[in-house]
Protein backbone atom coordinates (compact mmCIF):
# COMPACT_ATOMS: atom_id res chain seq x y z
CA UNK A 1 0.00 0.00 0.00
CA UNK A 2 2.87 2.20 0.36
CA UNK A 3 4.54 1.73 -2.34
CA UNK A 4 1.11 2.55 -4.36
CA UNK A 5 0.56 5.55 -2.84
CA UNK A 6 4.53 6.91 -3.42
CA UNK A 7 3.98 5.68 -7.06
CA UNK A 8 0.76 7.39 -7.05
CA UNK A 9 2.60 10.56 -5.43
CA UNK A 10 5.57 10.15 -7.92
CA UNK A 11 3.12 10.44 -11.05
CA UNK A 12 0.84 13.53 -9.65
CA UNK A 13 3.70 15.30 -9.02
CA UNK A 14 5.62 14.05 -12.78
CA UNK A 15 2.16 15.49 -13.97
CA UNK A 16 2.29 18.57 -12.38
CA UNK A 17 5.52 19.28 -13.17
CA UNK A 18 4.34 18.68 -16.88
CA UNK A 19 1.70 21.67 -16.76
CA UNK A 20 3.72 23.54 -15.40
CA UNK A 21 6.00 23.57 -18.44
CA UNK A 22 7.71 26.86 -19.68
CA UNK A 23 6.05 29.25 -22.08
CA UNK A 24 6.45 29.75 -25.21
CA UNK A 25 9.58 31.48 -25.93
CA UNK A 26 8.75 35.19 -27.41
CA UNK A 27 11.26 37.45 -29.84
CA UNK A 28 9.36 40.77 -30.99
CA UNK A 29 11.50 43.01 -33.05
CA UNK A 30 10.17 46.54 -32.12
CA UNK A 31 9.10 48.11 -28.66
CA UNK A 32 5.37 48.47 -29.85
CA UNK A 33 5.09 45.14 -30.84
CA UNK A 34 6.95 44.03 -27.60
CA UNK A 35 4.58 45.92 -25.47
CA UNK A 36 1.77 44.23 -27.06
CA UNK A 37 3.03 40.55 -27.04
CA UNK A 38 3.95 41.54 -22.98
CA UNK A 39 0.28 42.25 -22.72
CA UNK A 40 -0.87 39.29 -23.79
CA UNK A 41 1.73 37.33 -21.76
CA UNK A 42 1.23 39.02 -18.25
CA UNK A 43 1.39 37.07 -15.65
CA UNK A 44 3.07 34.22 -17.45
CA UNK A 45 6.61 35.42 -19.53
CA UNK A 46 7.67 38.04 -20.55
CA UNK A 47 9.49 38.64 -24.18
CA UNK A 48 12.35 39.58 -25.76
CA UNK A 49 13.32 42.86 -27.72
CA UNK A 50 15.39 42.94 -30.54
CA UNK A 51 15.89 46.89 -31.57
CA UNK A 52 16.49 48.19 -28.03
CA UNK A 53 15.76 51.79 -27.08
CA UNK A 54 17.07 54.48 -28.77
CA UNK A 55 17.72 52.46 -32.00
CA UNK A 56 16.13 52.63 -35.41
CA UNK A 57 13.97 49.71 -37.14
CA UNK A 58 15.62 51.71 -40.31
CA UNK A 59 19.18 50.92 -39.33
CA UNK A 60 19.87 48.49 -36.73
CA UNK A 61 22.66 45.75 -36.49
CA UNK A 62 21.71 42.17 -35.41
CA UNK A 63 23.57 40.77 -32.45
CA UNK A 64 24.88 37.58 -31.89
CA UNK A 65 22.61 37.44 -28.87
CA UNK A 66 19.84 38.31 -31.28
CA UNK A 67 20.76 35.69 -33.37
CA UNK A 68 20.48 33.38 -30.79
CA UNK A 69 17.10 34.32 -29.22
CA UNK A 70 16.12 34.06 -32.84
CA UNK A 71 17.04 30.82 -33.49
CA UNK A 72 15.41 29.43 -29.93
CA UNK A 73 11.96 31.40 -30.42
CA UNK A 74 8.78 29.77 -30.19
CA UNK A 75 7.07 33.07 -31.57
CA UNK A 76 9.08 35.74 -33.38
CA UNK A 77 6.98 38.88 -34.13
CA UNK A 78 7.76 41.62 -36.87
CA UNK A 79 6.21 44.05 -38.94
CA UNK A 80 7.80 42.54 -42.47
CA UNK A 81 10.63 43.40 -44.94
CA UNK A 82 9.43 46.40 -45.69
CA UNK A 83 9.73 48.26 -42.23
CA UNK A 84 13.11 45.45 -40.57
CA UNK A 85 14.91 44.92 -43.62
CA UNK A 86 17.45 44.17 -41.52
CA UNK A 87 15.80 41.32 -39.93
CA UNK A 88 14.97 39.50 -43.40
CA UNK A 89 17.90 36.71 -43.98
CA UNK A 90 18.41 36.22 -40.21
CA UNK A 91 14.43 35.47 -39.96
CA UNK A 92 15.00 32.73 -43.05
CA UNK A 93 18.15 31.22 -42.03
CA UNK A 94 17.32 31.05 -38.10
CA UNK A 95 13.51 31.07 -37.22
CA UNK A 96 11.91 27.67 -36.65
CA UNK A 97 9.50 26.95 -39.10
CA UNK A 98 5.96 28.18 -38.69
CA UNK A 99 7.40 30.25 -35.33
CA UNK A 100 7.28 33.55 -37.41
CA UNK A 101 4.29 36.32 -37.42
CA UNK A 102 4.24 38.78 -39.77
CA UNK A 103 2.00 41.47 -38.47
CA UNK A 104 1.79 43.41 -41.86
CA UNK A 105 0.32 40.02 -43.47
CA UNK A 106 -2.55 39.68 -40.84
CA UNK A 107 -6.35 39.59 -42.08
CA UNK A 108 -7.88 42.42 -40.78
CA UNK A 109 -5.03 45.01 -40.35
CA UNK A 110 -5.09 48.31 -42.38
CA UNK A 111 -2.16 49.53 -44.58
CA UNK A 112 -1.87 53.08 -46.45
CA UNK A 113 0.58 53.31 -49.08
CA UNK A 114 3.53 55.47 -48.64
CA UNK A 115 2.98 58.89 -49.25
CA UNK A 116 4.20 60.59 -53.03
CA UNK A 117 4.00 64.48 -53.69
CA UNK A 118 4.83 68.14 -52.24
CA UNK A 119 6.00 67.95 -49.19
CA UNK A 120 6.65 64.18 -49.03
CA UNK A 121 10.02 63.65 -51.65
CA UNK A 122 8.30 64.42 -54.34
CA UNK A 123 8.23 60.87 -55.68
CA UNK A 124 5.80 60.05 -58.44
CA UNK A 125 4.10 56.72 -57.58
CA UNK A 126 6.05 54.22 -59.65
CA UNK A 127 9.66 55.34 -58.10
CA UNK A 128 7.50 54.91 -54.65
CA UNK A 129 7.26 51.59 -55.94
CA UNK A 130 10.99 50.86 -56.38
CA UNK A 131 11.88 52.21 -53.09
CA UNK A 132 14.11 50.02 -50.91
CA UNK A 133 11.23 49.48 -48.29
CA UNK A 134 8.57 48.79 -50.81
CA UNK A 135 4.90 50.90 -51.72
CA UNK A 136 3.49 51.05 -48.43
CA UNK A 137 4.18 52.49 -45.01
CA UNK A 138 4.19 50.21 -42.72
CA UNK A 139 3.89 52.07 -39.23
CA UNK A 140 0.86 50.43 -39.08
CA UNK A 141 1.04 50.02 -35.03
CA UNK A 142 0.45 53.78 -34.91
CA UNK A 143 -3.43 53.13 -35.32
CA UNK A 144 -5.06 51.68 -32.73
CA UNK A 145 -7.12 48.90 -34.56
CA UNK A 146 -4.32 47.46 -35.88
CA UNK A 147 -2.88 46.90 -32.32
CA UNK A 148 -6.06 45.18 -31.24
CA UNK A 149 -5.93 43.16 -34.00
CA UNK A 150 -2.09 42.28 -33.38
CA UNK A 151 -3.28 41.93 -29.53
CA UNK A 152 -6.03 39.23 -30.68
CA UNK A 153 -3.15 37.44 -33.02
CA UNK A 154 -0.76 37.26 -30.50
CA UNK A 155 -3.15 35.62 -28.35
CA UNK A 156 -4.32 32.94 -30.99
CA UNK A 157 -0.78 31.78 -31.76
CA UNK A 158 0.22 31.71 -27.91
CA UNK A 159 -2.84 29.86 -27.51
CA UNK A 160 -1.85 27.46 -30.20
CA UNK A 161 1.71 26.63 -29.22
CA UNK A 162 0.80 26.29 -24.97
CA UNK A 163 -3.25 25.22 -25.01
CA UNK A 164 -2.70 24.70 -21.19
CA UNK A 165 -2.74 28.84 -20.60
CA UNK A 166 -4.68 29.55 -23.80
CA UNK A 167 -7.31 31.06 -21.62
CA UNK A 168 -5.16 33.67 -19.94
CA UNK A 169 -3.79 34.32 -23.22
CA UNK A 170 -6.91 35.04 -24.46
CA UNK A 171 -8.26 37.27 -21.50
CA UNK A 172 -5.14 39.25 -21.31
CA UNK A 173 -4.97 40.23 -24.87
CA UNK A 174 -9.08 40.94 -24.38
CA UNK A 175 -8.07 43.40 -21.14
CA UNK A 176 -5.37 45.08 -23.15
CA UNK A 177 -7.82 45.50 -26.64
CA UNK A 178 -10.40 47.11 -24.03
CA UNK A 179 -7.24 49.19 -22.55
CA UNK A 180 -6.57 50.46 -26.39
CA UNK A 181 -9.86 51.16 -26.82
CA UNK A 182 -10.41 53.74 -24.44
CA UNK A 183 -6.67 55.13 -25.00
CA UNK A 184 -8.19 55.68 -28.65
CA UNK A 185 -11.27 57.83 -27.41
CA UNK A 186 -9.05 59.76 -24.88
CA UNK A 187 -6.68 60.25 -27.75
CA UNK A 188 -9.40 61.26 -29.89
CA UNK A 189 -10.41 64.16 -27.26
CA UNK A 190 -7.13 65.36 -26.87
CA UNK A 191 -6.18 66.08 -30.45
CA UNK A 192 -9.66 67.14 -31.62
CA UNK A 193 -8.64 70.70 -30.68
CA UNK A 194 -5.41 70.63 -33.35
CA UNK A 195 -6.83 68.74 -35.86
CA UNK A 196 -6.44 71.76 -38.21
CA UNK A 197 -3.04 73.01 -37.64
CA UNK A 198 -0.70 72.14 -40.19
CA UNK A 199 2.40 70.65 -38.77
CA UNK A 200 6.16 68.87 -40.19
CA UNK A 201 7.79 65.30 -39.30
CA UNK A 202 11.10 64.52 -39.27
CA UNK A 203 10.21 61.34 -41.29
CA UNK A 204 7.11 59.99 -42.58
CA UNK A 205 6.25 57.61 -39.95
CA UNK A 206 2.36 59.34 -38.55
CA UNK A 207 0.32 58.50 -41.35
CA UNK A 208 -1.80 55.97 -39.33
CA UNK A 209 -1.78 58.25 -36.69
CA UNK A 210 -2.80 61.13 -38.65
CA UNK A 211 -5.66 59.73 -40.38
CA UNK A 212 -6.58 58.30 -37.16
CA UNK A 213 -7.24 61.47 -35.49
CA UNK A 214 -7.62 63.73 -38.64
CA UNK A 215 -4.52 65.55 -38.05
CA UNK A 216 -3.19 67.57 -40.48
CA UNK A 217 0.63 67.17 -41.59
CA UNK A 218 1.97 68.64 -44.41
CA UNK A 219 5.46 67.01 -45.15
CA UNK A 220 8.56 65.84 -43.89
CA UNK A 221 12.37 67.02 -43.58
CA UNK A 222 13.73 63.03 -44.80
CA UNK A 223 12.44 61.38 -47.59
CA UNK A 224 14.21 58.39 -46.65
CA UNK A 225 15.57 58.35 -42.45
CA UNK A 226 18.39 56.40 -43.55
CA UNK A 227 19.33 59.14 -46.66
CA UNK A 228 19.72 63.00 -45.41
CA UNK A 229 18.14 64.89 -47.71
CA UNK A 230 19.56 67.91 -49.92
CA UNK A 231 19.85 71.54 -49.92
CA UNK A 232 17.42 71.59 -52.63
CA UNK A 233 14.86 69.13 -50.76
CA UNK A 234 15.22 71.38 -47.59
CA UNK A 235 14.35 74.84 -49.41
CA UNK A 236 11.76 73.20 -51.13
CA UNK A 237 10.36 71.98 -47.85
CA UNK A 238 10.88 75.47 -46.23
CA UNK A 239 8.66 76.92 -48.96
CA UNK A 240 6.32 74.74 -48.42
CA UNK A 241 5.99 75.27 -44.46
CA UNK A 242 5.89 79.18 -44.97
CA UNK A 243 2.95 78.46 -48.04
CA UNK A 244 1.26 75.71 -45.50
CA UNK A 245 1.14 77.98 -42.94
CA UNK A 246 3.03 75.02 -40.48
CA UNK A 247 3.16 75.76 -37.01
CA UNK A 248 5.83 72.92 -35.52
CA UNK A 249 8.11 70.57 -36.62
CA UNK A 250 9.14 67.34 -34.78
CA UNK A 251 12.39 65.83 -34.74
CA UNK A 252 13.01 62.52 -33.29
CA UNK A 253 15.21 61.04 -30.71
CA UNK A 254 16.75 58.21 -33.02
CA UNK A 255 18.43 60.77 -35.51
CA UNK A 256 20.49 64.34 -34.93
CA UNK A 257 18.81 67.03 -34.68
CA UNK A 258 20.46 69.36 -37.00
CA UNK A 259 18.32 68.99 -40.39
CA UNK A 260 15.32 69.87 -37.76
CA UNK A 261 17.54 73.25 -36.84
CA UNK A 262 18.92 74.21 -40.51
CA UNK A 263 15.34 73.66 -41.43
CA UNK A 264 14.08 75.83 -38.83
CA UNK A 265 16.41 78.86 -39.30
CA UNK A 266 15.10 81.80 -40.07
CA UNK A 267 11.17 80.54 -39.29
CA UNK A 268 8.65 80.78 -37.16
CA UNK A 269 8.56 76.52 -37.05
CA UNK A 270 7.94 75.64 -32.61
CA UNK A 271 9.77 72.29 -32.44
CA UNK A 272 9.12 69.49 -30.20
CA UNK A 273 9.20 65.73 -30.74
CA UNK A 274 7.84 62.64 -31.47
CA UNK A 275 8.69 59.05 -31.52
CA UNK A 276 6.96 56.30 -33.03
CA UNK A 277 9.29 53.66 -31.20
CA UNK A 278 9.31 55.40 -27.82
CA UNK A 279 12.35 55.41 -26.66
CA UNK A 280 13.31 55.71 -23.13
CA UNK A 281 9.85 54.58 -22.19
CA UNK A 282 9.73 51.60 -19.78
CA UNK A 283 8.88 47.89 -21.41
CA UNK A 284 6.19 45.72 -20.77
CA UNK A 285 2.45 45.58 -20.75
CA UNK A 286 1.98 49.59 -20.66
CA UNK A 287 4.35 50.02 -22.88
CA UNK A 288 1.79 50.77 -25.98
CA UNK A 289 -0.34 52.91 -23.84
CA UNK A 290 2.89 54.89 -22.80
CA UNK A 291 3.77 55.36 -26.64
CA UNK A 292 0.46 56.42 -27.57
CA UNK A 293 -0.07 58.98 -24.95
CA UNK A 294 3.54 60.44 -25.05
CA UNK A 295 2.83 61.24 -29.38
CA UNK A 296 -0.62 62.51 -28.51
CA UNK A 297 0.60 65.21 -25.63
CA UNK A 298 3.47 66.20 -27.62
CA UNK A 299 1.14 66.89 -30.44
CA UNK A 300 -1.05 68.74 -28.68
CA UNK A 301 1.43 70.63 -26.78
CA UNK A 302 3.28 71.88 -30.13
CA UNK A 303 0.08 72.70 -31.56
CA UNK A 304 -1.78 74.06 -29.05
CA UNK A 305 -2.20 78.07 -29.18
Amino acid sequence: MARWAAALFLMLALAGAASAAEPPRVVASLSPLHGLAAAVLKGVAEPELLVRSGGSEHAYALRPSDARALGAADLVIWIGPGLESFLAKPIATLAQTGAVLTVAELPGVTLLPRRTGAGWGGHDQEEAEEHEHGPMDLHLWLDPANAVTVLRTIAERLAALDPERAERYRANAAEAADEVRALDRALADRLAPVRSVPFLVFHDAYQYLERRYKLTAVGAVAVDPERPPGPRHLAKLREHARKSGARCIFAEPQFKPDLVERLRAGTDLRAGVLDPLGAGLPLGPGHYAGLMGALGESLRTCLSD
